[in-house]
């Protein structure tokens, strides 16, 4: 029986090769194209169900030929893998409309910003960052790809981190990782645990006000380093 995975290498499953896209837009038309599949593709998931779903009913309500979304997506793993990976570039997109580019933020409302971002499992954004997804996610996902993310979150808070001026001590490298991973793993995890929406906005809250404590905290032992 076929595992939906390939060969294995170093003893890391690699994924089938229908299950990754064969492409990514770049012309407008595409990009338009496709983003009308993800969203036919969200409507009948949440109607139907994963099981239910095929790549022939997306391409009929998207009004596509099959072919051209073939073109795109094999298979609909492939489908998933590719919506992922745009909610995804969304998701830093906005870090950088929201959270970096602005000029006129304090740096408290800067990071409250970042973490309701990263960490809100709740998100009407990112429909389909769900628990449901996280049934199948070892079909769409290598360790690589969980890595690649890893390092672009970091990167975006890095970037955050460096726009608050009003700051008077940044954290190190170090504890904004350490931040990257409690936040995104804490919405993680409250997709598995799936806890309800008063649980969720109390750690959100949490996540907030200990991430700015913290912050504060550096900035005042600075502040006494330098008076001794």
């Amino acid at each position: 029986m076929k595992s939906g995975f390939g060969n294995t290498k170093g003893g890391s499953p690699t994924l089938n090769s229908r299950a990754k896209p064969l492409k990514r837009p770049t012309q407008a038309r595409a990009i338009f194209t496709v983003e009308a599949i993800y969203e036919a593709f969200v409507r009948i998931w949440q109607r139907d169900g994963w099981s239910r779903l095929t790549t022939r009913e997306v391409a009929l309500e998207t009004g596509v030929a099959i072919g051209t979304l073939y073109d795109y997506f094999p298979s609909k793993e492939a489908l998933l893998s590719g919506y992922i990976r745009h909610r995804l570039d969304v998701l830093l997109a906005q870090m950088d409309q929201d959270v970096i580019q602005p000029t006129e933020l304090d740096w408290q409302t800067r990071i409250k910003r970042l973490v309701c971002l990263t960490c809100n499992p709740d998100d009407a954004r990112q429909p389909l960052f769900n628990h449901a997804v996280s049934l199948i996610e070892h079909q769409i996902a290598e360790s690589r790809h969980h890595s690649r993310v890893y390092e672009e979150l970091s990167q975006k808070w890095r970037q955050a981190l460096a726009a608050c001026s009003d700051l008077p001590t940044q954290p190190s490298a170090s504890t904004i990782e350490a931040w990257v991973i409690m936040a995104w793993g804490g919405r993680r995890y409250c997709i598995t645990a799936q806890p309800t929406a008063e649980q969720t906005a109390a750690w959100l809250s949490e996540m907030q006000t200990m991430i700015c404590s913290r912050l504060s905290s550096i900035s005042q032992d600075e502040a006494r380093a330098d008076e001794h």
